[in-house]
């Protein structure tokens, strides 16, 4: 099978970069032919030049419809598979795939399809008003990008996308990570029809007992960018908090402000694959603090898939995703998004209850390996693109 990956990279490698190498790797062991049509919006926020082009590349990319019809016309690929398109890239790209009769595939990272930035997630809390009304007006009236000329042109991309249809009637199917995300879908106005669930993985990796120098051992972790969004800061105040419990953090700091960091708490910076199995494995649980509904962290994967469990908020497609009861799901411990308080509560008696922690663990890492390893989501994504491609279906 002749596969065409198209993702536009992030300004700085984030976890859907993670997935998106991933998948092609993982595509090439299985002897398909891969090839990659990507751009990288590194720098681009940085410069007034990059900021003008990504504003107007967003709703229409000129360069990104040339890429599109000579990686046609030279790979001949019998599928395509489509991540992230903005803003170097854009939905313009759509349509030549469909005047080809190629079939395309959509990867749902996000919730950038039905809301501009992305996140479901204004002022901190989760906001919704994209999706229910049907339109991307308060993305501008809230300026939730934090700069107008940035939210503007989330807003536009996506209203254009959404009335020229671009993506409702080119892209053949939608795999999304989570139920979450697909009902959100369906609310929107997408066929239920052409809309599966396929979620993240992560391979088997033998635990790492070495501990990191910089790091230690014993502690409560946060694996991911370090960003508001994301919600580390709700997880340094709880370190302020309890002197008595140790605190590591691994991931990039992207927030450009003086934080304080407790004497509790170091930053262990980007780790590698193998410092990131050490990680986990030194670690009591796992805290993924967001105040975004997230897509599928591989955090939650990565840290089951070394016997960890994970404390995270009961929002978004967490409450489907994990529990510390349903024998399906990822064990691990729900909290109120954004509440401070209970967030500390659930930190202390899980961290004061080892016997607890290592129980929901177990359930994590024997639930991973029934449902989320590499070998069982990499064959339904071959069964997948085998349908699509025997099916020929273009929407239209």
């Amino acid at each position: 099978m002749k596969i065409l990956i198209v993702h536009n990279d992030y300004g700085k490698y984030s976890g859907e970069e993670a997935v998106v190498d991933r998948m092609i790797d993982d595509l090439q062991r299985n002897g398909h032919q891969v090839k990659s049509l990507r751009k990288s919006s590194e720098q681009a926020r940085e410069r007034f030049v990059g900021k003008v082009r990504g504003f107007f590349s967003g709703i229409y990319s000129i360069s990104g419809r040339q890429m599109m019809r000579k990686a046609l016309r030279e790979f001949k690929p019998d599928v395509v598979n489509i991540h992230n398109l903005y803003p170097f890239i854009s939905p313009a790209v759509l349509p030549i795939c469909r005047r080809k009769g190629i079939p395309v595939v959509m990867t749902v990272h996000n919730y950038r399809l039905i809301c501009p930035t992305g996140l479901f997630l204004r002022d901190g809390k989760p906001c919704e008003n994209c999706l229910t009304k049907g339109n991307e007006w308060d993305c501008i009236h809230y300026n939730c990008e934090h700069s107008r000329l940035r939210s503007l042109g989330y807003a536009l991309r996506n209203m254009v996308a959404r009335k020229t249809r671009a993506y409702l009637s080119c892209v053949d199917y939608f795999c999304c990570l989570t139920e979450f995300q697909k009902q959100k879908l369906i609310v929107a106005g997408f066929d239920k029809e052409k809309i599966g669930v396929i979620p993240n993985c992560v391979e088997y990796i033998e635990p790492q007992s070495e501990p990191l120098p910089e790091c230690g051992t014993d502690y409560v972790g946060y694996v991911g960018r370090l960003s508001k969004e994301k919600g580390y800061d709700l997880l340094l105040e709880v370190a302020q908090r309890h002197p008595e419990i140790e605190f590591r953090f691994a991931g990039t700091l992207r927030d450009n402000q003086e934080i304080e960091i407790p004497s509790n708490a170091k930053l262990c910076g980007q780790l590698t694959s193998e410092q990131l199995a050490k990680f986990y494995t030194n670690a009591r649980f796992i805290v993924i603090p967001s105040r975004c509904y997230e897509g599928f962290p591989v955090a939650l994967l990565e840290a089951a898939s070394h016997k960890r469990c994970c404390i995270a908020p009961n929002h978004g497609a967490f409450p489907d995703l994990m529990t510390e009861k349903e024998s399906n799901q990822i064990g691990g411990v729900l909290f109120q998004p954004n509440n401070i308080e209970d967030l500390e509560q659930k930190i202390c008696e899980l961290w004061s209850d080892k016997k607890l922690s290592d129980e929901l663990g177990s359930i994590a890492e024997e639930n991973y390996k029934r449902r989320f390893l590499k070998e069982i989501v990499n064959d339904e994504w071959g069964k997948t693109l085998n349908q699509i491609i025997t099916n020929e279906t273009s929407c239209n």
